[in-house]
């Protein structure tokens, strides 16, 4: 039963294998057993590959056997179409397409086993690229942000400097009137004098003005640091929002790119792996010596190809037979007198027909 399925699978001509002997039905139970696993291998390949897309169980599975009898069946149909027949070059020619496309599932059927293979390496390599992209997140939003909070932060120096200047003004007044009070500048006098007075009024009214200075500057200083904290947590929502985008940097392409950063050995030879098996039957066909099958297969194939070129044949010489016939009948024919004077006699009444016509139709026109 399993014997019958693999021969099956191989593409091969089922009732011919029957009559051959039991090696000739084991080489091709053989060649349908690799088609059949490298199918298989393709339904886990492309069900894990499709399973880093979708990020959905059922629907990657589906998916994968669907490509699974796709790759099955572009195998058993390049396997079975390789006749041993002609000379070796001949072969070879006739299987370089088959080649070609059987690299081509090769490479589409080893690459996301390699996925699989080198899992923890990639999330290695996917965990660096992730910590990057987010230190280049947060240095591209903050470009958005510094500016501002920059400016900002100027702006209440400039507030502070104010007040240290108007206290140093006013410092520097007080100075001015205990000195003179004391004796020790201005008129040299010690008491408190006119000049005292008025050194004393011109230092009260700029400590006022410190005063006043110091609460109006001090609510534009608390406004300036609301709208920086503001800064701050519009910037801290920004990154928190688009972080979630670089932790999904997780899907298909990043991987394959990961696995491209790895060294290409280990992953080649694994290429290598999957290609032997892919080309496999191919090669076991073209190696092997022509069997018993391929003898009684060329025997249908011919005993049918010469068959139909017989009938074809046939009919080209009966035509041509028939063709050679028609023209002795007529040349015998055309020299009859009866159907001369027959055909004479209708070609005079089709011409008085015609002139009759063509005069009755003269005559409407006048």
């Amino acid at each position: 039963m399993l014997k019958h399925f693999f021969i099956t699978c191989s593409g091969a001509d089922t009732d011919i294998l029957k009559s051959s002997s039991n090696g000739e039905q084991n080489k091709y139970a053989g060649i349908g057993a690799t088609v059949f696993f490298t199918a298989v291998m393709a339904f886990i390949a492309s069900s894990y590959a499709l399973f880093t897309v979708f990020d959905n169980l059922f629907a990657a599975i589906g998916f994968g056997f669907v490509w699974a009898l796709l790759i099955f069946n572009l195998d058993r149909f390049i396997v079975s179409t390789i006749k041993k027949r002609g000379s070796i070059i001949d072969q070879i020619i006739q299987a370089l397409p088959r080649l070609v496309l059987a690299l081509i599932i090769a490479i589409v059927i080893s690459k996301p086993l390699e996925l699989k293979i080198f899992e923890k390496e990639i999330n290695q390599v996917l965990l660096e690229q992730k910590n990057e992209l987010t230190l280049a997140n947060q240095d591209q939003i903050a470009l958005q942000f510094n500016p501002k909070t920059k400016v900002l932060e100027q702006e209440i120096s400039t507030l502070k400097n104010e007040i240290v200047t108007k206290e140093t003004e006013v410092n520097a007044l007080y100075a001015v009137y205990i000195n003179e009070a004391e004796g020790t500048a201005g008129t040299n006098r010690l008491g408190k004098g006119p000049v005292y007075k008025e050194k004393r009024d011109k230092h009260d009214t700029a400590l006022a003005e410190l005063q006043q200075l110091k609460t109006t500057n001090a609510e534009k200083i608390t406004a300036t640091e609301i709208a920086i904290t503001n800064l701050k947590t519009d910037y801290d929502t920004q990154v928190t929002t688009s972080q979630p985008i670089i932790d999904g940097f997780d899907g298909l392409m990043a991987r394959v790119n990961a696995l491209n950063t790895l060294p290409w050995i280990p992953s080649f030879f694994i290429f290598l792996l999957f290609l032997a098996i892919e080309t496999s039957p191919i090669f076991a066909k073209l190696l092997s010596p022509k069997g018993e099958y391929d003898f009684k297969l060329e025997d249908q194939e011919t005993a049918i190809k010469t068959l139909v070129d017989q009938k074809v044949a046939e009919r080209k010489l009966a035509l041509k037979t028939d063709f050679i016939i028609n023209d002795r009948v007529y040349t015998d024919i055309a020299e009859e007198d009866e159907l001369y004077e027959y055909k004479r006699k209708k070609a005079r009444e089709l011409m008085q027909l015609q002139a009759d016509a063509f005069y009755n139709g003269q005559k409407k026109l006048l």
